[in-house]
């Protein structure tokens, strides 16, 4: 009987049994079959995805670029002291971010602090007694000089204790030294 006479579904099944001869033919031959393997395309196309994320990750990250550090303003070391007894509600100035002042309240005395404070900031601590009153005494030291001390006394009693630093100078330029 003719091929081109046979039923479709015989023709069908013949076509699909000479695909898998041929196909059994090129696996003992060791012949490809010109199409790709699934798993090396699978593994390609996730190699390919995770390239592109890394390099979509380096452009869009804020560390893409070198970011440029701010400079490191200088800083003194600064000792508050406030003695007494009681508690009192002080307040300082250190180094902080935002640049406002740390507060304690109800701190029991003695109390002491050693801070980094930025040139240029005046150190400065304040005491403020409770209803009761008492007696306490402020004190400022820069890198263990004495710089001033104040009382409070009685019922919320206020003393301020303040200093001076000098002002951050900008560190000299390599290159402009090697101008002149």
């Amino acid at each position: 009987m003719d091929d081109n006479c046979a039923r479709p579904e015989d023709r069908a099944d013949s076509e699909e049994r000479a695909r898998a001869e041929d196909r059994a033919q090129d696996a003992e031959s060791g012949a490809s079959t010109g199409r790709p393997d699934r798993a090396g395309v699978i593994t390609a196309a996730v190699a390919l995805a995770a390239c592109g994320a890394l390099v979509l990750y380096g452009v869009l990250s804020p560390g893409g670029e070198q970011q440029k550090k701010k400079p490191q303003v200088p800083t003194a070391s600064v000792t508050y002291e406030v003695t007494g007894t009681g508690t009192a509600d002080i307040t300082y100035q250190a180094r902080s971010k935002s640049g406002k002042a740390t507060v304690v309240k109800a701190a029991a005395l003695p109390w002491s602090r050693t801070v980094p404070v930025p040139l240029g900031r005046s150190p400065i601590v304040s005491i403020v007694l409770g209803e009761q009153g008492g007696q306490a005494r402020c004190a400022v030291a820069v890198r263990g000089q004495h710089l001033q001390s104040a009382t409070a006394s009685g019922g919320f009693g206020r003393a301020t204790c303040t200093g001076t630093l000098p002002n951050a100078s900008p560190s000299p330029d390599p290159a402009d030294a090697s101008a002149g």
